[in-house]
């Protein structure tokens, strides 16, 4: 039977077109996986859509935030493995000695800032410290610091070439920037230069993908995340295959952090749950997350999903992302910690 055309049942009637450009995160060296060259990135868009992604996931992020703010300060030892609200088990049991107050964290470096949310996130929660966004991109970094009223510090660095130049800091934070280069090690171990004796490195990679629809949506046949999940890991091979200089690497991240000379400190994982129905903002995101996925994975699908991608897309149709109740949002972020020896 053709389903790609069947009502789903209660659908609301559908809201007006949004611009759609970009999905998740994205940029030559940053953000997770559009992979344009630089000379193609439409960086207002590009902007627009990391600051609606990191606003979503904002509670989340500043959860793992004040987590991180337990590891320095020393106070978390008993919840490295805590679980519970949407948070997984670690590795380690939450700290390797060291720590130090809040007070005590001067400098944050946010590595792979895209528009600066996140660094934003960090201020709110280390008051006190300077944080400073590190972008490969100054149409990015500009955003950043006009978001943040002079609040971020920014920095603009192409790395690996730039590592050296980050300067020490207490906490340095990278979320999906360091599978954009090739040697995943290296960089790490770069990373780990920059600490102060007792500071801490906490890395965001992968996590869970982005769930957003039920299995069978009454459009083209059932399972139609699934199968785009398995295109867009077919495309991220791809991607770090091409990457100048790239090294094969087992993605074991506490164990890389272990190699490049720190202590894993925990791992932990934040649950980031919106249940449907979904308000306008949210469903504009992920209008625009589709659409991106639309325009990267074109021919690798075939003609049933690109015909049901074509109708989630439709801005007018009851069925569309924009409007159909059933529409939610789910993702993790695992965030990978380890500190530096010594203390201050």
């Amino acid at each position: 039977m053709n389903r790609s055309h069947r009502p789903a049942p209660g659908v609301a009637p559908g809201p007006g077109h949004v611009h759609a450009h970009g999905q998740d995160r994205g940029h030559a060296h940053h953000h997770g996986h559009d992979h344009e060259a630089p000379g193609d990135v439409d960086w207002d868009a590009l902007a627009t859509l990391l600051e609606r992604e990191a606003e979503l996931r904002a509670p989340a992020i500043t959860e793992a935030a004040h987590w991180l703010r337990e590891l320095l300060s020393g106070s978390a030892a008993s919840k490295g493995r805590a679980a519970g609200n949407g948070r997984a088990a670690g590795n380690g049991s939450g700290t390797s000695g060291g720590g130090r107050p809040s007070g005590g964290v001067r400098r944050v470096l946010d590595v792979g800032s895209g528009p600066g949310v996140i660094a934003g996130l960090l201020a709110e929660v280390f008051p006190d410290a300077e944080v400073v966004a590190v972008d490969q991109s100054p149409a990015l970094l500009e955003r950043a610091r006009v978001r943040s009223a002079g609040r971020l510090t920014t920095q603009q660095a192409d790395l690996p070439g730039d590592f050296a130049a980050l300067g020490a800091a207490d906490l340095i934070w990278s979320a999906n920037a360091i599978h954009h280069l090739g040697d995943q090690q290296a960089a790490l171990t770069a990373l780990a230069g920059s600490l102060r004796p007792g500071g801490l490195l906490a890395v965001a990679e992968r996590g869970l993908p982005l769930r957003f629809l039920p299995r069978d949506i009454g459009l083209g046949r059932p399972g139609l995340q699934a199968r785009l999940d398995a295109a867009l890991e077919d495309t991220f091979a791809e991607m770090r295959a091409e990457v100048p200089d790239a090294v094969d690497t087992v993605e074991d991240w506490p164990a890389l952090l272990a190699a490049a000379g720190l202590a894993p400190s925990g791992t932990r994982t934040f649950l980031t749950d919106l249940p449907a129905p979904l308000d306008r903002t949210a469903r504009e995101y992920l209008h625009t997350h589709l659409a991106r996925q639309r325009g990267r994975l074109g021919e690798g699908l075939d003609a049933t999903d690109r015909a049901t991608l074509d109708a989630l897309l439709d801005p007018g149709a009851p069925t569309g992302i924009l409007a159909r109740p059933d529409a939610f949002y789910l993702t993790a972020t695992t965030v990978h910690t380890a500190r530096a020896a010594g203390t201050e």
